[in-house]
């Protein structure tokens, strides 16, 4: 059975090769990315395309931001290193995915493809990386019942695979855009809390209600 150090590192190999892989691979010319792009496409599907925009902005700033500060004031009251260490995971993350952006500096797919009007270069995909940061950090910081932590995570993935399909659909995004922006988000939550040592432990009945 495998400890916790070598279940750090084999996440951290299994993330940041995936991250590099997205990271060379992906974008204009890559026939794969483009064809998966083109299945989770939304185009004229106004259905799929309303569901999209709905489930993007659950990786906006706007709700994001809001949700982690109300989460840090939180544990600010009963977790102080905890609520210290969430704001420096999701707003350290968010620098460095812009950091990224500005290096990487990757096009997006053509213009004429989007259903959403955006700004800035395209890997990785902000949305996803800012979006399983976010969730899963707060997932795992958040004092809950030892039992219903794997739940709360695995909510948090759940929403943050949401968020990164909407970014395909409304064409925005490669698929290896919001796979990289995954993996790195995954990547740097696992090192924060690794460095950090804060594993979340069994809570009081108490204080997990």
């Amino acid at each position: 059975m495998f400890n916790a150090r070598t279940r750090f590192w084999t996440g951290v190999a299994i993330t940041g090769s995936l991250w590099l892989a997205m990271l060379l691979f992906g974008g204009l010319g890559w026939d794969q990315d483009e064809a998966l792009r083109l299945i989770l496409y939304a185009g004229d599907n106004r259905v799929l395309a309303r569901n999209a925009d709905l489930l993007t902005d659950f990786g906006s700033w706007r709700i994001l931001v809001p949700i982690t500060i109300v989460a840090a004031v939180y544990l600010a009251f009963t977790r102080r290193i905890r609520a210290a260490l969430l704001l420096f995971t999701v707003f350290g993350g968010r620098l460095l995915v812009e950091l990224m952006k500005v290096i990487v500096d990757r096009d997006r797919p053509g213009v004429d493809q989007h259903l959403e009007a955006v700004h800035s270069v395209s890997f990785p995909s902000g949305h996803a990386a800012n979006a399983m940061i976010t969730y899963v950090a707060i997932a795992l910081l958040v004092p809950v019942r030892q039992r219903n932590r794997a739940i709360a995570v695995g909510l948090g993935f759940a929403a943050a695979l949401q968020v990164g399909w909407s970014r395909v659909a409304l064409g925005v995004h490669w698929p290896s855009d919001v796979i990289g922006g995954w993996a790195f988000g995954l990547l740097w939550v696992m090192v924060c809390m690794r460095l950090a040592s804060a594993r979340p432990d069994a809570e009081a009945s108490t204080g997990a209600r």
